[in-house]
């Protein structure tokens, strides 16, 4: 009889460890099935970035060689001008008319269209090409003017995993010794403009960073002030009220901050 009853006890025991063991693998298949989503949703974004980046050629300037003594420069000699990216226009603009510009900043990867829509939201969650994807674009803020000339020029961009879009804006300002360049690019159909990097830090989601300025008076001067003074990185470059300012902004895992990378108009090329 006792034999009987361990023999019925040692059967519940199997069921219930078949059970948790089913239960696990449905959870592993789950979760199998959502990263491979994730995966080839990654990959869509990135393979169409690329695509479009064949219609752009960039030329990355020659990096200085610190060994060596550098040459006194002769009257006659001339200094070399920086390049900006040659932007197919007329193809971009066949692609998507929302494209008023291109980004890129010197000595890193981050290289794309700039749109701009009707409202902060399309351009979270819409490509370049109009293609529904969690990279979405990088996009101006809908209130700026196209042409780059307000004071403060709001830029967004996702803080993608796979270190797409503006994914590794934050590893490469975050501090000193991780800095590739200091210059950006953005370039229009008009006009190619150069920007210098003057600060980048964390910042509130809804903080006084994203703040427009109408025009460029003494807020505007005590703003750029404080944006330089909260700088995780010493730039040292001056910046007033009479400079065009980008404000590059990604998340940073918490969605009451924000990193930002603000940079002044050094000129047109």
């Amino acid at each position: 009889m006792s034999k009987n009853k361990n023999k019925k006890k040692r059967t519940v025991g199997d069921i219930i460890r078949s059970i948790i063991m089913f239960a696990a693998l449905a959870v592993f298949l789950f979760s199998a099935i959502q990263l491979g989503k994730i995966f080839m949703e990654y990959k869509k974004g990135t393979d169409e970035y690329n695509r479009v980046r064949e219609y752009v050629t960039t030329t990355e300037p020659e990096k200085e060689n610190q060994e060596e003594e550098p040459e006194p420069e002769t009257e006659t000699e001339e200094v070399s001008k920086p390049v900006p990216p040659e932007v197919d226009w007329v193809s971009l603009k066949g692609i998507n008319e929302d494209i008023i510009g291109w980004l890129q900043i010197e000595g890193t990867k981050i290289n794309y269209p700039i749109m701009k829509g009707t409202d902060n939201s399309y351009y979270l969650k819409h490509t370049f090409e109009n293609n529904s994807n969690a990279a979405g674009s990088i996009f101006i803020d809908h209130t700026n003017s196209s042409d780059f000339q307000d004071c403060n020029t709001l830029i967004y961009g996702h803080n993608m995993r796979n270190g797409s879009m503006f994914g590794m804006l934050r590893k490469y300002f975050k501090d000193q010794n991780s800095l590739p360049g200091r210059y950006i690019w953005i370039c229009t159909p008009e006009k190619n403009y150069r920007y210098e990097i003057f600060s980048s830090h964390v910042v509130d989601a809804v903080g006084e960073t994203y703040t427009l300025f109408p025009e460029a008076d003494e807020q505007f001067a005590s703003y750029v002030e404080r944006m330089k003074q909260q700088s995780l990185v010493n730039f040292g470059t001056e910046v007033t009220k009479d400079d065009k300012v980008i404000t590059l902004s990604t998340c940073t895992g918490n969605d009451s901050t924000r990193f930002v990378v603000q940079a002044k108009r050094e000129g047109e090329y």
